[in-house]
C-alpha cells in the first residue's frame, strides 16, 4: 500500500485532464440518479478498499473541525473546549478550526483513530463519495484523487459510466 500512495499524486496528475472533464459534462447536464451512481461507486469501491491498510487522508490533511466537533471532543478528552483548541487546532485562511499538524495527532501507529467515536463530521463523512448532492462535491473528488485510493477508484469507474 505505501508504494501504491507514493505514486497515487502523480497518477492523479495523470489522469487530471479526463477526470476534469468528466466534472464539466457531469456538472453541466448531471444524471437524474447521479446520487445513486455514486452510492453504487462508493459501495463497490468500498468492497475492496481498507481506510485501515491505508489512513493517508489522516497522515496527509487536517479537517475542518467546527464548533460542535470541538465540544464534543473536548468533552471526550475531558478538556474545556478553549483547552482543546488551544492543544489541537489552529485556524486555516478562511478562518476556520483545522488539526494543528499532520499526520493527525489522533492516529495511532495501526491507524485507528484514537478519538473514533467522536471524530469530526469531515472525518465521519470523508471521502463524501456517498454524500446526497454528489454533483456540488466533484471538484473535492478531483482534489482527493490524489489523497484517497478510494476517490481515485471511484473517478475511474464513474469515467467509465458517464463518458
Amino acid at each position: 500500500m505505501n508504494e501504491y500512495l507514493k505514486s497515487l499524486p502523480e497518477q492523479a496528475r495523470l489522469k487530471q485532464k479526463s477526470f476534469k472533464k468528466l466534472v464539466q459534462k457531469i456538472k453541466k447536464r448531471p444524471p437524474k440518479n447521479f446520487d445513486y451512481v455514486m452510492n453504487d461507486i462508493h459501495d463497490e469501491v468500498f468492497e475492496h478498499i481498507d481506510c485501515l491498510t491505508c489512513a493517508n487522508c489522516c497522515k496527509t490533511t487536517s479537517p475542518i473541525v467546527t464548533e460542535k466537533d470541538i465540544e464534543r471532543i473536548a468533552k471526550y478528552l475531558r478538556l474545556k473546549p478553549a483547552e482543546f483548541i488551544n492543544k489541537y487546532l489552529k485556524k486555516d485562511m478562511d478562518g476556520l478550526w483545522m488539526m494543528q499538524q499532520t499526520p493527525c495527532r489522533f492516529l495511532d501507529a495501526d491507524n485507528y483513530c484514537l478519538i473514533y467515536d467522536v471524530r469530526p463530521k469531515a472525518c465521519r463523512e470523508y471521502p463524501h463519495l456517498n454524500r446526497k448532492k454528489n454533483v456540488q462535491l466533484l471538484n473535492l473528488h478531483l482534489k482527493n484523487t490524489e489523497i484517497c485510493p478510494a476517490v481515485f477508484e471511484a473517478m475511474e469507474l464513474l469515467e467509465k459510466r458517464v463518458l
